[in-house]
C-alpha cells in the first residue's frame, strides 16, 4: 500500500496531576496525609505549615473553602481538568489565593533549660532482658550461667522453649563437656524465674509450673495440676460430668479448679512484646444538635497549610520568575485546594451516614440499618469508588466510642414484615442473646436463630453460625459452664 497522510480527531480522557494527587489524598487516612503533607512541605519552599493558628483567620478561610467546594466531587474533579492546563503567570498568580500577611514561620529551636528538660521514652524491657538480669542476680555458677543465658536465647517469644535439650547439647562443642544432666539443671533454674511458666516446653507444663509458683496455701492447687497434666482436654470440651466422676468431686470443687485453671496465662512471655501502638485522629464528630445528630468536620485534624507570602511576594516583584519556582507555586495552590475539597467530601458523605443512621446513635448497634455505598453515592451524585474511598480509614468520633466510617455500611437480611435488618444489628442481636443466656444450657445457633424468627427475623442457622463465629463467640456445648 502506498503511504498517505491522514488527519483523524478523537477524545481521550486522562487524569491531570491535580486530580491524580486530589484521588491519593481522598484515600490516605489523616495521619499519611500529615506524613505526605510533611514531605511535600519539605521539597517545596512556598508551602508552610504553622504551629500556631490564628483560629479566626482558619474559620474564615475554612468557610470561604466550603462555599466553594459546593458542588459534587465529580464537578470539582472537571473543573480541576479545565485548569489544569492554566499556568500561572506573573500578572495573574495572586488573583485564586491570598496570602496572609501577618504571620511570618516562628524560628524552630529549644532553648539550653528546655533542652535539659526533653527526655526520651525509655525502650520497654524485652523478656530476654528481663531474663539475663535476673540470671545476674543468681547464685549459681558462670558457666551455669551460660548455660542459662544459651536456653534464653532459644525461647520464643511467648517464652517457651520449643527446642529439645538433646539437640541443643549436640550444638555445643565437645571440648566444653557439657553433658544433658546441665542442660536440665540449667532449664530447672530457668523455670524458676520470673515471669511464672517461662521456659516450658509445652502448655500443660507451662500452667503446671504456674500453679507451683502460685504463692501461700492455694486451695484445689494439687486438684488443678492433676486435670492440667492429665485430664485438660476433657476440661477443653467442657465435659464436666467426666471430670467430676475422675476427681471423684463435686460441682463447687469442680468450679473452683476450673477457676483456677482458666486464671493462668498460657503465654507468659507475650507481656514483654514490644507492639506498636495505632493512634487514630477522628476526622468527623457527632454531637446532637436540637434532638438531630449531626456531624462536623474535626478541625484539628485538618491540615494547617498556607502559600509562603515571603517568596510569593519575591516572586510578585519578579517580571520574569523562574520556570521552576512558579510550578511550585502552582503545586502548592493545587495542594492547598485538593485537601480543602477532601475535607468537604469527607463532611458531606459523613453528613449522609448520619442522618440514614439516626437510630444508631439514639439506641445503638440493635438499631442500625442497612446501608450501602450505591445510597450514599446517589444522594451526593458521587461515583460508589469515591464514597469507597472517603469511608476507607476515615474515622468519626461519637458518644458511643470511635468508628470507622465503613462500620456504618453493611448487608441486609429479609424480615417477615418485608423489610429489612442490618447485619450489624442481628450481631448484635447475637451479642445479648449470649449475655443474658444461662450458662448451663447456653443456646443453639438453632435456638437463637429461632428466637430471631420470632421477632420477624429470618435468619439461617449457618448465618447464626457465621456471625457468632465473627463476635468470636465459642460454640455452645464450649460457653457451657458447672
Amino acid at each position: 500500500m502506498k503511504p498517505t497522510l491522514q488527519l483523524k480527531l478523537s477524545q481521550q480522557l486522562r487524569l491531570t496531576p491535580q486530580l491524580q494527587q486530589s484521588i491519593r489524598l481522598l484515600q490516605l487516612s489523616t495521619l499519611e496525609l500529615n506524613q505526605e503533607i510533611e514531605r511535600i512541605v519539605q521539597e517545596n519552599p512556598l508551602l508552610e505549615v504553622y504551629e500556631e493558628w490564628n483560629v479566626s483567620a482558619a474559620d474564615n478561610t475554612f468557610e470561604t473553602a466550603e462555599a466553594s467546594n459546593a458542588d459534587n466531587f465529580d464537578e470539582a474533579s472537571r473543573e480541576d481538568n479545565a485548569s489544569s492546563n492554566e499556568e500561572i503567570s506573573e500578572d495573574n498568580y495572586d488573583s485564586g489565593t491570598e496570602w496572609p500577611q501577618d504571620h511570618v514561620p516562628a524560628a524552630s529551636g529549644y532553648e539550653d533549660d528546655d533542652r535539659d528538660s526533653l527526655q526520651l521514652p525509655a525502650k520497654p524491657l524485652s523478656l530476654r532482658d528481663h531474663l539475663y538480669f535476673q540470671t545476674l542476680l543468681s547464685h549459681i555458677s558462670e558457666p551455669q550461667k551460660n548455660l542459662v543465658r544459651l536456653l534464653i536465647d532459644s525461647l520464643d517469644e511467648d517464652g517457651y522453649l520449643l527446642q529439645d535439650l538433646s539437640e541443643l547439647q549436640e550444638m555445643l562443642p565437645e571440648e566444653l563437656g557439657v553433658e544433658q544432666n546441665d542442660l536440665e539443671g540449667a532449664l530447672d533454674c530457668l523455670q524458676h524465674y520470673d515471669p511464672a511458666g517461662v521456659g516450658a516446653r509445652n502448655l500443660k507444663e507451662c500452667l503446671v509450673l504456674q500453679l507451683q509458683a502460685l504463692p501461700g496455701e492455694v486451695c484445689y492447687r494439687e486438684q488443678a495440676i492433676k486435670v492440667v497434666q492429665e485430664y485438660l482436654e476433657i476440661l477443653a470440651s467442657h465435659d464436666f460430668i467426666q471430670i467430676k466422676k475422675l476427681l471423684g468431686c463435686n460441682d463447687h470443687s469442680l468450679r473452683a479448679i476450673q477457676k483456677l485453671i482458666t486464671n493462668l496465662n498460657p503465654k507468659p512471655g507475650a507481656q514483654f512484646n514490644s507492639t506498636s501502638e495505632r493512634y487514630i485522629v477522628p476526622d468527623i464528630t457527632v454531637t446532637k444538635k436540637d434532638g438531630t445528630w449531626v456531624a462536623s468536620l474535626n478541625r484539628a485534624a485538618i491540615p494547617r497549610l498556607n502559600i509562603n507570602h515571603l517568596y510569593a511576594n519575591i516572586l510578585k516583584q519578579v517580571h520574569h520568575a523562574e520556570r521552576g519556582l512558579m510550578n511550585q507555586l502552582n503545586e502548592a495552590k493545587w495542594l492547598i485546594k485538593n485537601i480543602q475539597q477532601r475535607s468537604s467530601t469527607i463532611l458531606k458523605v459523613a453528613s449522609v451516614i448520619v442522618e440514614r443512621q439516626q437510630q444508631f446513635f439514639e439506641h445503638g448497634d440493635v438499631a442500625m440499618r442497612p446501608l450501602v455505598l450505591r445510597e450514599i453515592a446517589e444522594v451526593l451524585n458521587l461515583h460508589e469508588s469515591t464514597v469507597s474511598r472517603v469511608t476507607t480509614q476515615k474515622f468519626m468520633y461519637t458518644p458511643r466510642g470511635i468508628f470507622e466510617l465503613k462500620y456504618f455500611f453493611g448487608s441486609h437480611v429479609a424480615t417477615d414484615s418485608g423489610g429489612a435488618c442490618s447485619a450489624t444489628a442481628i450481631r448484635a442481636l447475637i451479642k445479648q442473646l449470649v449475655q443474658e443466656e444461662n450458662p448451663r444450657k447456653p443456646l443453639s445457633d438453632n435456638k437463637i436463630a429461632s428466637i430471631l424468627e420470632q421477632q420477624g427475623i429470618v435468619v439461617a442457622r449457618r448465618t447464626i453460625a457465621k456471625y457468632r463465629e465473627s463476635l468470636q463467640i465459642p460454640a455452645a456445648n464450649l460457653r457451657k459452664s458447672i
